[in-house]
This record gives C-alpha cells, structure tokens and sequence, in this order.
C-alpha cells in the first residue's frame, strides 16, 4: 500500500493575471490635503513616497510618538516624534491654480512623457523632486 504524501505547492512569482501595483497620482515633494482621518484637512508637503505599499509620508500629518531606549553612555532617553505612513488615497493634490485640493488627470505627450492634470482647473502639476 502506498502512502499519502502532502507536498507543498510551489509559488509562482509574477502570475499572469496577477494585479500589479497601483500607480500613485502623488510624488515627492507635492502639496497635498488629507481628506479623511483624524488629521482631515491639513495640509503638508509629501516627505517620502512608498509606491510598494501605496502610502506616503506627509510633513506635519499622522505625527506617533515612540520611546527611544538609551543606548550609549552618554546618550539620554527621549520621547521620539514624526510622521508616520498613511495610505496614499486619504489624500488629494492641492490645484495649484486654485489652491484647492483636485483630483489628478493623466496625459500623455507626443514625445510619451507622462503629465498630470488638475481636473478641477485643467491646468498641468508640476512634478516637484
């Protein structure tokens, strides 16, 4: 009689059919609002963006403290604060033609460079690296 035998199934890395990665309307160094959250309605420059896991970093916005041990001798211990990921889609760009938030527009050139449209205003946001 043969024995049962369970074998694992093998991962398929980069299975067609698969979702790739959402592309992110927001960059590094936009002027952006936050629109839900605890946080609703400031305003911030966008510090970091982590297209990997849709968040972003914004100046000012979803502020954590954390507790710094000492670690050397003369270091001192110390509360710790700054801001923290949030997804990407709790904010809108800032229209910079009417300086309310909008939302994005994609247009592509003739020479396939890809550039961002204000819907609000139809106007083009500059990237800001």
């Amino acid at each position: 009689m043969r024995l049962l035998v369970h074998r694992k199934a093998r991962r398929v890395k980069n299975r067609p059919g698969r979702q790739s990665r959402p592309k992110m309307h927001i960059t590094k160094g936009d002027l952006v609002q936050v629109i839900s959250g605890d946080d609703r309605g400031k305003r911030g420059k966008v510090l970091r963006a982590l297209p990997t896991k849709g968040k972003i970093v914004v100046d000012g916005v979803n502020i954590v403290k954390r507790h710094r041990k000492a670690r050397q001798q003369g270091e001192e211990s110390a509360i710790v604060s700054f801001p923290a990921p949030f997804p990407a889609s709790k904010v809108m760009l800032i229209d910079p033609k009417q300086d309310r938030p909008t939302r994005v527009r994609r247009r592509v050139d003739e020479d396939g460079t890809v550039e961002r449209i204000a819907v609000r205003s139809g106007e083009p946001i500059p990237r800001n690296r």
